[in-house]
């Protein structure tokens, strides 16, 4: 049989998450192949906010540089109040000794998976096959028997490692058995899009409007032609039904309630979904590994999950790669496991959750105290520095980084 070692490692899932992870094995030399149940690359609209230190992750992969081809960069975000009035402005440039991109980057995911794909075809020991489902797998102490469905029926794969990075509904995960501990947020999130540019109205292309009884998140996108498209998400009731939150005289409500014009807003594309707070218990099991939304999921406020999902990514490839080669303990793999999962514990999940309950604290006495603070952070470059180390991932990822 051929050796555990020379077996090419399996990725489950063609999204971000996997895709960079089969990216950062190949160019290491190591044989990937990524199975995709769908027959091409899904359609994301949801993420598509970059930090600063992914950004620095994906650049020698080539990565960054395409997406700074048709991305948005953002150095400055805002937190406002219903009423319009701006209470605090952040600027990443202050961080340009720490990072060489000092700004968000906004692109779509459904943008930055065709580019890892691009990337992932060029390696000739990267192989992405779509319509594949992986329906099952067996360890076998020194290999993983993999059992994929597709167009010509079932097929068996013999792999080094298994790296189960196919979603928040992932297979992989499931089969496993292993707990997804956490909750489901009880409303759904409105997600509308339109071409208007809401800059003359003060907004930067990204910032977060605190309200108890509707607050919202805005992102600009790129888009053909100026001026890009603005995204604007809010929360919705579960008690209404999705025909009547997605209704055009309802959508309208709600953005002329968010921001007053002239005439029916331009409406480029509307959505509604659910969000959920989890993470895996466990995150590596034999030569079964998780990453991605397969291992954590988070709201969306801060732009953490898919940011995540590529540090996965990384770090895991860099800890397969050796591994695989066999100049280092398969007990490296249970490092990622813990410096990953501490920062989706940590950061991720904690600062997710605690930005969607500053946005809809409902006591005003407690929301007029915490907009203060945040004025006040914005004001003090020391308190300020540290709020942009935090909330661009760079204090937790050197924090998760020194865990042995």
């Amino acid at each position: 049989m051929t050796a555990p070692e020379r077996l090419p490692i399996v990725v489950a899932g063609a999204g971000p998450t996997g895709l960079m992870c089969a990216l950062a094995l190949a160019r290491q030399g190591v044989p990937v192949i990524v199975f995709e149940q769908e027959p091409a690359l899904t359609h994301d609209l949801r993420a598509g906010s970059y930090h600063p230190p992914t950004l620095e992750m994906m650049a020698p992969f080539g990565v960054t540089a395409r997406m700074h081809e048709t991305g948005i960069r953002v150095p400055r975000w805002q937190m406002r109040n219903r009423a319009g009035d701006l209470v605090a402005e952040f600027d990443l440039g202050m961080l340009a000794d720490v990072t060489p991109y000092p700004y968000r980057l906004h692109l779509e995911q459904h943008r930055l998976t065709p580019i890892q794909l691009d990337l992932v075809r060029a390696e000739p020991l990267a192989e992405v096959r779509f319509g594949h489902e992986l329906v099952a797998f067996e360890e076998r102490g020194d290999s993983v028997r993999i059992t994929v469905a597709g167009p010509n029926g079932r097929e068996h794969v013999e792999a080094a490692w298994l790296v189960g990075a196919d979603g928040g509904r992932s297979v992989v995960r499931k089969q496993l058995g292993v707990e997804f501990e956490g909750f489901t947020w009880p409303e759904h999130f409105l997600v509308v899009s339109t071409p208007y540019d809401l800059a003359q109205h003060g907004y930067t292309p990204n910032a977060y409007v605190a309200d108890p009884a509707e607050w919202a998140a805005v992102f600009k996108m790129p888009h053909e032609g100026p001026p890009g498209l603005w995204r604007v998400a809010f929360p919705s009731s579960p008690d209404e039904s999705e025909e009547t939150v997605l209704d055009g005289d309802e959508v309208e409500r709600r953005m002329q309630g968010f921001q007053p014009k002239a005439g029916r807003y331009d409406i480029a594309y509307k959505s509604i979904y659910r969000v959920h707070q989890r993470v895996a218990r466990e995150w590596r099991f034999g030569r079964v590994v998780l990453a991605g939304d397969a291992a954590h999921l988070n709201n969306p406020l801060g732009g953490f999950g898919l940011n995540s999902g590529i540090h996965d990514a990384i770090n895991l490839a860099a800890k397969l790669g050796p591994v695989w080669r066999g100049e280092a303990d398969a007990s490296l793999i249970d490092r990622y496991a813990r410096q990953r999962r501490h920062a989706t514990v940590e950061q991720v999940q904690a600062m997710s959750i605690r930005n969607k309950r500053l946005l809809e604290e409902r006591d005003p006495a407690v929301q007029r105290r915490n907009m203060e603070q945040m004025v006040a952070t914005a004001a003090d470059p020391a308190r300020a520095r540290e709020h942009l180390l935090n909330t661009s991932m760079i204090a937790g990822l050197a924090r998760a980084m020194a865990i042995q």
